[in-house]
């Protein structure tokens, strides 16, 4: 987690502040869209911290709803406000995965998704989340320039996701890491790509 954090700090730190009120490689979203967002779900994240620690149920979000309102009220706020934001919500993460005890790691907690996992799952949560948005950000971080490990691992867990979403099912293709991590989460046209069966690569609607 600490890694992909590095990676989105650097990219945050190669956009100015005007850069961030701009768009992002998201669809309808500004940098302050992107920056809220991250902000937002380190505190949601903290919320399973608290679960873990205590053993009582802490959701990440009170709903869907208010997670979306969140993240449009956030938008609206100061660059350099939601940079603070930010910061201070990833160093709070930080702290309380580091006070949890290895039987608090283990407690089951439940995800926005609705899947309940174990508090171990968090860090992962995490990584997702800043290193695909580093790239999202468009301000320099590409896939290739995240680690292969990290790349194999996102690969793997799109592919669970997807299977387990009816309609939603991606093909099994084989390339650079770089390339298939960024295809099978959206952000890729396959081009470079192979299928197992030789049949075109289809277009995938966007992960996470």
């Amino acid at each position: 987690m600490d890694q992909g954090t590095d990676i989105l700090d650097r990219a945050l730190a190669a956009a100015d502040d005007e850069t961030l009120l701009g768009p992002t490689r998201l669809e309808g979203w500004t940098g302050r869209h992107l920056l809220a967002h991250l902000a937002a779900n380190a505190d949601a994240l903290r919320n399973l911290a608290t679960w873990a620690r205590t053993g009582v149920e802490t959701p990440m979000y009170a709903s869907t709803d208010q997670r979306d309102a969140d993240i449009e009220a956030g938008s609206t706020r100061p660059v350099p406000e939601l940079r603070e934001w930010y910061a201070a919500s990833a160093a709070a993460l930080a702290a309380d995965l580091d006070a949890l005890t290895d039987e608090q790691w283990q407690r089951p907690v439940r995800t926005a998704q609705g899947r309940t996992v174990p508090a171990t799952e968090v860090p992962w949560m995490r990584a997702r989340e800043v290193m695909v948005h580093a790239v999202d950000l468009g301000t320099g971080t590409e896939f290739a320039d995240l680690p292969e490990g990290f790349l194999q691992d996102l690969s793997e867990d799109i592919r669970a996701k997807r299977a387990s979403t009816p309609g939603d099912h991606a093909p099994e293709v084989s390339g650079p890491p770089a390339q298939v991590a960024a295809y099978l989460a959206g952000r890729g046209d396959g081009a470079g790509l192979t299928t197992a069966d030789g049949s075109p690569v289809p277009t995938l609607p966007r992960w996470l």
